[in-house]
């Protein structure tokens, strides 16, 4: 078996807790580029995307904390649409820190609950 990255060690790490602590709500993924952040609300239970927002094909954003907190109130938005209100954060193996930090903060101001 081959030896684990340090990211995926942190990252198998977050989603054991979660499923752990999650019960049946919905999980709130972010994923981080270099260029862009993404973010999807994820029923587990049906295997299905619930809402979803990235900075793909916004002219002028990309790896940057304004845009990160646009994409966290872009998917709060989404999330009130689709009649979710409190969800689990999963982080992957990215540190909350920085974007992944202004995503969930701004995520919180915009209505969601975790």
């Amino acid at each position: 078996m081959a030896k684990l990255s340090l990211f995926e060690r942190r990252r198998m790490r977050v989603r054991t807790a979660l499923r752990k602590r999650s019960g049946d709500k919905p999980r709130l993924s972010v994923h981080r580029t270099g260029r862009h952040i993404y973010a999807q609300i994820i029923d587990d239970a049906e295997g299905r995307t619930l809402a979803a927002a990235s900075t793909l094909g916004v002219e002028g954003s990309g790896a940057n904390v304004e845009a990160a907190s646009k994409v966290g109130k872009d998917i709060a938005e989404a999330a009130r649409k689709a009649g979710v209100t409190t969800v689990v954060f999963d982080r992957g193996g990215f540190l909350y820190h920085g974007r992944v930090k202004a995503l969930a903060d701004a995520a919180r101001e915009g209505g969601l609950e975790f």
